[in-house]
C-alpha cells in the first residue's frame, strides 16, 4: 500500500526552497490522495509532468499545482510581523504549513486572468489565507459575491466537478476546516471581509498560529486515515 509520511516537511525535497514549484515528492502525494472518483461521477485520473516546474495533469484536459493552504506570514510585509513571536513557534508554524496537511491542488492554466492561487495572494481582502478562500468558495456554491468571485468564476467547470460545498470539502478531506453545518471556521475574527486579513496584534497572530497547526494536525489526521482505510 503506498504511503504518505505526514510528518515530512517537503521543504526538504525542494532546491528553490517551494515545494510547490519543484517537489516530486510532494507532487506525487497529491496524485495518490486526489486520483479517485469526483462527487460528480467522473474519474480523476492524475499524471505528474514537469514543465519547467512541476504540475499535474489531469483526463480533463486541464493543469493543476500545488498550492499552500496557509501562511506564514513571516519575513513578509516588509518585516511588518518580525518579532511578534519567538522563533520557535514560527519556525514551528513554517514547518507544519509544509506537511501535506497544508497543500492543497488548484487549476494551474491561465484564463485571461489570476488563477485562483494567484488571486488570493494578491487581493488584499485575502492575504493568501485559506479560511477566507474557503468563504469564498463557500459563497461562490451559492452563487453569492465574494472578493475571489472573478477568479472562481473564471474555473467553474473546475468547481463543478466537486457538486457543490460540501463535495468539496469531502474530496479535499477539509471537514474539520468548517464545522457540523458547513461553515468556516476561521482562523481570526472574521467580520464579512471587512477587517484587514493580517493579525493585528501579536496576540493574534499567535491564535492564528495555534488555530493553523490543529486545522493542519487533524486533516493530516485525516488523510493518513483516508490511505489505510
Amino acid at each position: 500500500m503506498a504511503k504518505i509520511d505526514i510528518d515530512f516537511d517537503y521543504r526538504e525535497d525542494s532546491s528553490c526552497g517551494d515545494p510547490d514549484v519543484d517537489s516530486a515528492k510532494l507532487y506525487d502525494a497529491h496524485k495518490l490522495l486526489w486520483d479517485k472518483v469526483l462527487p460528480c461521477g467522473k474519474d480523476l485520473e492524475l499524471n505528474v509532468i514537469s514543465s519547467g516546474r512541476l504540475l499535474i495533469k489531469n483526463n480533463l484536459q486541464a493543469n493543476f499545482s500545488s498550492d499552500r493552504m496557509c501562511p506564514h506570514f513571516d519575513g513578509k510585509y516588509r518585516g511588518k510581523f518580525d518579532g511578534w513571536l519567538p522563533q520557535a513557534d514560527i519556525d514551528e508554524l513554517q514547518y507544519k504549513v509544509r506537511t501535506i496537511g497544508g497543500h492543497i491542488i488548484f487549476p494551474a492554466h491561465n484564463r485571461n486572468g489570476f488563477t485562483v492561487n494567484q488571486a488570493r495572494g494578491v487581493n488584499r481582502k485575502i492575504c493568501d489565507r485559506f479560511d477566507l478562500t474557503l468563504e469564498c468558495i463557500r459563497r461562490f456554491y451559492l452563487h453569492e459575491n465574494s472578493p475571489l468571485h472573478d477568479a472562481l468564476e473564471r474555473y467553474n467547470d473546475f468547481f463543478d466537478l466537486f457538486v457543490d460545498f460540501k463535495g468539496y470539502i469531502q474530496f479535499f478531506l477539509l471537514q474539520d476546516f468548517v464545522d457540523e453545518l458547513n461553515q468556516v471556521r476561521f482562523s481570526l475574527p472574521f467580520d464579512n471581509f471587512s477587517r484587514a486579513p493580517l493579525p493585528q496584534t501579536a496576540d493574534e497572530y499567535n491564535e492564528y498560529r495555534v488555530h493553523v497547526i490543529g486545522l493542519v494536525n487533524r486533516r493530516n489526521k485525516r488523510i493518513h486515515e483516508a490511505l489505510h482505510a
